[in-house]
């Protein structure tokens, strides 16, 4: 049985973008619907993405910790694992968080309907629910469809042996071996986990150093922590074939050495995330659309439909689900009348590997392509003595400074809670702070946070903690 329905207000999909974007909505007055294909709130971040990993990541954390702490001369015994508990542990905090988001859009009256959507025309949709057709028309819509796993269709061999992102994180079983396609921070995180939980891990990665686009400084500890943890990282290796041989999966492999081959319980598949755009119905609508698939917007989300606007992973990178929310608020108040544009000095971003790496704002690699003069200050976590009680002396903090302005450009953290330190960086380069802000700014001893300021202090050649002989004072 078909219906028709108007609302002002109509956001398709109900991730971390949408559902910001709806309640914000809700908050300023408007009558708002969210759409979505899952009965739950929370998008591919919080049911099958960000929040899960998490979760998981933690429990390799505790896991590397029983072991560390032999150092110290705490010895646990073997950690035993129950995987039907912990994959019950992470369904609870998943349904705990969709809870609360249902109880907040009721308490703000969004309406919520499940099922899947296509544009008919600039102003209405068609939805297919449980219950049959709805129309839904309406003023205007914030297209917030995300994103899925990338696939290769040469991987598509029909095996439930061959997981992608989504699979992995059901934790099914911990497979005895396991191959990572992809040295990304999809297939580190993912890699980590099973490691940690027993599996014997390996990476391949077509290019020559994992996390590409990441600042080798940064991936340096990773790489040698993830070297002792992996069974082995293949780089520069093309994965050409693989076949179910019935017990196992064959992997053929292209590679500095020539062609191999090897055997593995399961494939984990991770070269990256594309839109989801199509299969909507854009062609209906006035949106343009990128050859990658990316609805085309401005500074403040419209695209070139004047009824349409368009947030997060759908209107391009990086596929963050902070940006999108933050997206998400700028398309809500451009729609209320407010003068909000979308243009941040500083998108922060985080791998939730151990260690944990986090950037914002300028990179070096970035700079270096540009072809931009900037000074890098770099503090070594050999010199903190928080990070010597932790026992965790690999990590670096470092600030990239504008050598005429001294205004702060970038910061990368590599290290454990290096996704909890970058908040300070990211507001230093939102606020446009001088390195001389970040010296003058009292951090609390001992903390890890101290480093940010001691590497604008190495960067006047001030840093308490390293000895620089000099021949002349500071020039700043």
């Amino acid at each position: 049985m078909s219906k028709s329905i108007h609302v002002p207000l109509v956001v398709l999909g109900g991730g971390p973008g949408g559902y910001a974007a709806a309640f914000l909505a809700a908050d300023l007055g408007m009558g708002v619907a969210i759409v979505d294909r899952d009965e739950r709130l929370g998008g591919t971040c919080l049911l099958r993405g960000c929040i899960p990993s998490k979760a998981l990541l933690h429990v390799g954390r505790v896991l590397a910790e029983t072991r560390e702490m032999e150092e110290w001369g705490v010895h646990f015994p073997k950690p035993a694992i129950d995987l039907t508990a912990l994959r019950a542990r992470k369904d609870n905090v998943i349904a705990t968080l969709t809870g609360g988001l249902a109880t907040l859009a009721r308490r703000r009256n969004v309406t919520f309907l499940r099922g899947e959507a296509r544009f008919t025309g600039s102003t209405s949709l068609e939805v297919a629910t449980a219950e049959g057709a709805t129309s839904l028309s309406f003023d205007h819509c914030i297209l917030a469809s995300g994103s899925r796993p990338a696939r290769i269709p040469a991987f598509d061999i029909g095996s439930e042996r061959v997981m992608d992102s989504t699979a992995a994180l059901e934790l099914r079983d911990v497979p005895k071996s396991l191959l990572v396609v992809g040295g990304g921070y999809i297939g580190l995180e993912m890699g980590t986990v099973y490691a940690e939980l027993g599996s014997q891990v390996s990476v391949v990665e077509l290019s020559d150093t994992l996390l590409p686009g990441v600042d080798r400084d940064l991936v340096k500890p990773l790489q040698q922590r993830l070297e002792k943890l992996f069974t082995a990282i293949h780089l520069r290796t093309k994965v050409a074939r693989l076949e179910d041989t019935g017990t196992a999966v064959r992997v053929h492999f292209e590679g500095p050495a020539g062609a191999s081959t090897a055997e593995y319980a399961r494939v984990l598949v991770a070269v990256g995330r594309r839109p989801n755009s199509d299969g909507l119905g854009l062609e209906n609508t006035k949106l343009v659309v990128s050859p990658k698939g990316f609805v085309e917007v401005d500074e403040r989300q419209r695209t070139a439909d004047p009824h349409v606007l368009a947030i997060g992973d759908v209107c391009g990178e990086p596929m963050l689900a902070h940006r999108a929310s933050h997206q998400g608020k700028v398309a809500v108040e451009s729609l209320h009348g407010e003068p909000a544009i979308f243009a941040p000095r500083a998108i922060p971003a985080v791998v939730f590997t151990d260690p944990e790496i986090a950037w914002a704002g300028l990179t070096e690699n970035e700079a270096s392509a540009a072809g931009r003069n900037v000074d890098v200050s770099r503090y070594p976590w050999a010199a903190s003595g928080r990070a010597h009680a932790l026992g965790r002396t690999d990590g670096l903090t470092k600030i990239l400074v504008d050598p005429e302005t001294d205004t702060v450009l970038g910061v990368g953290i590599v290290g454990p809670g290096a996704g909890e330190l970058i908040a300070e960086g990211a507001l230093a380069i939102e606020m446009g702070c001088a390195a001389r802000d970040l010296v003058e700014t009292i951090h609390p001893h001992p903390t890890l946070g101290e480093t940010v300021a001691f590497s604008a202090e190495n960067y006047f050649g001030l840093a308490t903690e390293i000895y620089r002989p000099r021949t002349e004072t500071p020039a700043r």
